[in-house]
């Protein structure tokens, strides 16, 4: 048995800078290739964190829910679904395989639909810039317990003591009456090193704790993307080889919590044939970091 990703959508589109309507075409487009009516989803979690017009209330997730068509009747015989919130930056989206995991498992829910999309909250930004250095994007990972070994391993953390590296925050005194429009994002000097050495340190704890060792030969690279050099540097840390870091494509830039879903779907399955593993690695504030290995299922 094994919880695995069924389906993956994104979102990139110029037509909006919404972070809500970006993520719910990706959860749609994961539904939508996948086969998946929207009342076979039993739970939404977003991740995301940088909101339109920096919205807390009402959760993000219920708005996402309501635009991607997912429970909004409820026919006797069909069970309700719910969604929620949870977020924790760019480690957001293996959080949420770890609960999703729980759900799936227990078979409190069919399909688990993992969402997630940053965007600038005056909705004025599609690019990174030196104050905001996130792509604004959507990604959904659409995931279901299979009776496979294919699927997520345990997710691994890891911390490192001192300040936070990178933070992202609203700066009350500054704002004035542009509160909904206007966000703080900080990057300390030599924040990508700290970064790393996290990274490492979570990946490490995958790679050891994976069941039967694990091929480093055979295993890709997914990891969050901080800056433009990072998945090869995190590579070459952990010896895995240049051309195994997958999953750029047309996300150029910092897509923060959408990062990991967005480079598995532009990522063609006769690449991906060629590995055994992936392992998924992300890193953010905190310093902190998740990591884990993804069994693929064999090809015929």
């Amino acid at each position: 048995m094994g919880i695995s990703i069924k389906s993956t959508g994104m979102s990139v589109a110029t037509a909006t800078t919404s972070a809500i309507e970006h993520s719910a075409r990706a959860a749609r487009g994961a539904m939508s290739s996948a086969g998946v009516e929207p009342e076979q989803v039993g739970v939404l979690i977003n991740t995301g964190v940088y909101r339109d017009s920096n919205l807390f209330e009402p959760a993000i997730a219920a708005l996402i829910q309501r635009e991607a068509g997912i429970g909004l009747e409820y026919p006797e015989g069909v069970s309700r679904s719910f969604s929620f919130d949870l977020m924790n930056g760019a480690c957001g989206v293996l959080n949420a395989v770890q609960v999703a995991t729980a759900l799936l498992e227990t078979d409190s829910a069919q399909y688990v639909l993992v969402v997630s999309g940053d965007t600038h909250p005056s909705l004025q930004r599609r690019r990174p810039a030196a104050d905001f250095p996130f792509v604004t994007a959507g990604a959904a990972m659409l995931l279901e317990k299979t009776d496979t070994p294919s699927g997520f391993g345990p997710v691994h953390v890891a911390e490192l003591e001192g300040t936070p590296a990178t933070r992202g925050f609203a700066n009350i005194a500054e704002m004035g009456v542009h509160g909904r429009s206007l966000v703080t994002v900080e990057r300390e000097d030599g924040f990508e090193e700290r970064l790393l050495e996290v990274a490492g340190v979570a990946a490490g704890k995958a790679i050891g704790a994976h069941e039967g060792g694990l091929d480093l030969s055979r295993t890709a690279l997914i990891s969050s993307r901080p800056t433009a050099g990072f998945p090869a540097a995190l590579a070459a840390q952990l010896g895995i080889a240049p051309e195994a870091v997958l999953g750029s494509g047309v996300v150029e830039g910092d897509a923060h919590t959408a990062a990991l879903t967005a480079a598995y779907h532009q990522v063609d399955e006769a690449i991906l044939a060629g590995y055994d593993t992936v392992l998924f690695v992300a890193a953010g504030a905190g310093p902190s970091a998740a990591a884990t290995v993804y069994r693929l299922a064999p090809t015929a």
